[in-house]
């Protein structure tokens, strides 16, 4: 007769039910995910290199290409890694530089020059007339009209003292200037100094003949 085998005991786990058997390994426990901390936002660009933008926008708008033109290349200069603000003032550079390539060629010669400032003081616009004048002065230093008409512009400005020694100047050079510049309106804002007067203190028969010639012609 064959014996049976005895069944083995069966462990309890402690509440009188028995330990379930472990099924394969244990899972490894989830990896800690670290998220770095969100970057702080790129600074905004600087006060100066905005001014300097709204300078160039400024005078971009006036159609002063050339002062609008240097405006946006001292800004590259200076602040050239101003993201994108820099990249608008190269798209307003390269506008001016082609406002300035399309523009006519101005005038050449003294001549030319002298007359475009003289219509350009009558017209009013003053920094033209100066700039044109100017321009003959570097050439000529000696040149009588130019003096005479910067005097003019300084004396519209209210700079009477620059007013008072271009006028000086020009009537140095050609004397019966004075008889002129006594009857010219551009001059009034200096009525009330007597230097003016005795810087264009002339004969009475010249004084009639000066004040028949042409405004800002010149003498003689």
């Amino acid at each position: 007769m064959s014996k049976r085998a005895k069944p083995r005991p069966v462990r309890a786990n402690g509440k009188g039910k028995p330990a379930a058997k472990p099924f394969g390994k244990a899972p490894a426990p989830a990896p800690v995910v670290v998220y770095p901390a969100p970057a702080p936002p790129p600074p905004g660009p600087s006060p100066e290199a905005v001014s300097q933008y709204e300078a160039g926008i400024a005078a971009f708008q006036k159609q002063n290409y050339n002062e609008a033109a240097e405006l946006f290349r001292r800004l590259l200069a200076a602040f050239p890694r101003e993201g994108s603000l820099a990249d608008r003032a190269r798209v307003y550079l390269g506008l001016c530089e082609r406002a300035v390539a399309a523009r006519p060629k101005g005038p050449q010669t003294p001549e030319e020059r002298l007359t475009a400032a003289t219509a350009a003081l009558n017209d009013g616009d003053l920094p033209r007339a100066e700039e044109l004048a100017r321009a003959v002065l570097d050439a000529d230093p000696q040149q009588d009209l130019a003096l005479y008409l910067l005097a003019a512009v300084a004396s519209r400005q209210g700079r009477q003292d620059e007013a008072l020694d271009n006028l000086g100047k020009a009537i140095a050079l050609s004397p019966e200037t004075s008889a002129q510049a006594r009857y010219d309106e551009d001059f009034e804002p200096l009525h009330d100094l007597e230097e003016f007067w005795k810087l264009t203190e002339v004969p009475p028969a010249e004084a009639r003949a000066a004040a028949r010639r042409p405004r800002r012609g010149r003498p003689g």
